[in-house]
């Protein structure tokens, strides 16, 4: 009996609620899920779950045995992780989990150079904007914007990402350009809704060293950030873009850049970037292959966009 995979199963049948689902995370079949916990329970002695025709429910005991071995894997992992010689070659399953533009634009484009550069990883991309549990969801490693971090998290910064304030130039031909943040307010503002708390992620500027918010009134909002483009192409209004998403649509002229360069006269105020940053659960989840991973997504990107990682 394989007891670390019985476990590993039991764990990820609790989570999901089902085989299947567990099944599904582990890519094996349904059926090996089942047999791996029906060994578990016979090597426990104990019943871990109810089982009824529609739903698997915890027992007493399972919920106990639960809060006992959730951690195990990743404390066996951390354990050797820190017996092996740090410059190892990268190697095993690396489960990242990103935010969904970056990951979309940026961070997926890298991944088969990484896999080529590392071919004994095997490497995994969860793509979401809402709070990702490392332990819960079996991650490694989560690439996050700053509204994402959370209390706990070993987050290490690796970019900085210029924003871009856009518009269909029908849109501008209606309404005229706006010169300076302050403007904003008389315009149509296509805001993006952050998952994790349900708020519009705010505009922010600098002038003269000071940060402010543009004081904005949303037209249109999304959680998706390709939706906020979509609306600005058919002319919707003013958007906010990271530069690699709105990179192809400014080359095509299907979308024109604001506050690139102020009227005479004016304190110029430059959009704040996004930063983007790379987080553990502790700092001793800081392996070869996250450190890999850190390394070539910061190698990746432009030289204008890098954090010194070293």
């Amino acid at each position: 009996m394989n007891i670390l995979q019985s476990i590993r199963s039991f764990i990820r049948t609790a989570d999901a609620g089902s085989l299947a689902a567990a099944a599904r995370t582990l890519g094996i079949s349904a059926a090996a899920v089942g047999q791996n916990i029906a060994r578990l329970e016979a090597h426990l002695g104990v019943r871990l779950f109810n089982r009824t025709t529609r739903q698997l429910a915890l027992t007493e005991r399972g919920a106990l045995y639960l809060a006992q071995v959730r951690y195990i894997e990743r404390d066996l992992q951390r354990a050797q992780a820190a017996v092996t010689d740090l410059d190892a070659t990268p190697e095993g399953r690396l489960r990242i989990a990103c935010s969904t533009s970056f990951g979309r634009h940026k961070l997926a484009p890298l991944l088969p150079s990484l896999k080529a550069r590392y071919p004994r990883l095997a490497i995994e991309l969860l793509l979401a904007d809402r709070a990702v549990d490392h332990a819960r969801e079996d991650v490694d490693v989560s690439i996050r914007i700053e509204p994402q971090l959370e209390e706990g998290l070993v987050a290490r910064p690796i970019a900085q990402v210029p924003f871009v304030f856009c518009a269909a130039p029908s849109y501008l031909a209606r309404t005229g350009v706006p010169r300076t943040p302050e403007a904003l307010r008389e315009h149509r503002c296509l805001l993006f809704r952050h998952p994790k708390d349900g708020r519009h992620l705010r505009w922010g500027f600098v002038r003269d060293g000071l940060r402010f918010d543009a004081d904005v009134s949303p037209a249109l909002v999304s959680d998706d950030i390709d939706a906020l483009a979509a609306m600005a192409l058919a002319g919707g209004g003013i958007t906010r873009l990271a530069a690699f998403v709105a990179a192809p649509y400014l080359a095509r002229g299907e979308l024109q850049a604001l506050f690139e360069g102020n009227e005479a006269g004016d304190a110029q105020a430059l959009p704040e970037p996004m930063r983007l940053f790379l987080c553990v659960s502790d700092r001793r989840d800081l392996t070869p292959k996250v450190r890999a991973l850190m390394t070539h997504i910061v190698e990746g990107l432009p030289a204008e966009w890098r954090v010194d990682v070293a």
